[in-house]
C-alpha cells in the first residue's frame, strides 16, 4: 500500500506517518528506482499498535519503548510500565474528582443564592485561599 493508503486505513494523515518515521516508531520501506514507496500489511498493524497505545495514555517516547518491549520476552517490564501509567491516571482521576465535588459545590451554593448576595462561584475564584 501507499503512504497515502496507510494514513487512510490507519485513520491518521500522511504527515503523520511521516512524523511516525522521523520519531523512528514506523520504519519506512525502500524504494526500488523509480517507483513509489510500498507499505507491507506489518506497517499498518504497528500503526494501530502505536494509536492504541496513545489512547491508553501512552506518549510516543513510551510507545517507542512499548515497542521495543514487544517480541513477547518482556512482560513484567511492559506491566511496570502500565502500572507507572495506571498510578498517573489514578492521580488525575482524582483531581478530576475534587474538581467535580468542589464545582457541585459551587453550582449548589450559587442556587442558594439571592440577587444582590454575590456570587459564591466568582467568590471563590476571587478568594485569596487556595
Amino acid at each position: 500500500m501507499t503512504i497515502g493508503d496507510l494514513a487512510r486505513a490507519g485513520g491518521v494523515n500522511v504527515e503523520t506517518v511521516r512524523y511516525y518515521q522521523r520519531l523512528g516508531i514506523l520504519t519506512e520501506p525502500a524504494r526500488a528506482r523509480g517507483t513509489i514507496r510500498r507499505y507491507p500489511d506489518d506497517a499498518l498493524r504497528r500503526l494501530h499498535f502505536i494509536k492504541r497505545a496513545q489512547r491508553l495514555g501512552f506518549s510516543l517516547d513510551e510507545v517507542k519503548i512499548l515497542l521495543g518491549l514487544s517480541d513477547g520476552r518482556h512482560c513484567a517490564e511492559t506491566r511496570e510500565l502500565a502500572e507507572r501509567k495506571l498510578a498517573i491516571v489514578e492521580e488525575k482521576l482524582a483531581d478530576l474528582n475534587a474538581m467535580h465535588d468542589a464545582l457541585m459545590d459551587l453550582i449548589s451554593a450559587c442556587r442558594r443564592g439571592g440577587r444582590g448576595c454575590g456570587c459564591p462561584l466568582i467568590d471563590a475564584l476571587a478568594s485569596d485561599e487556595s
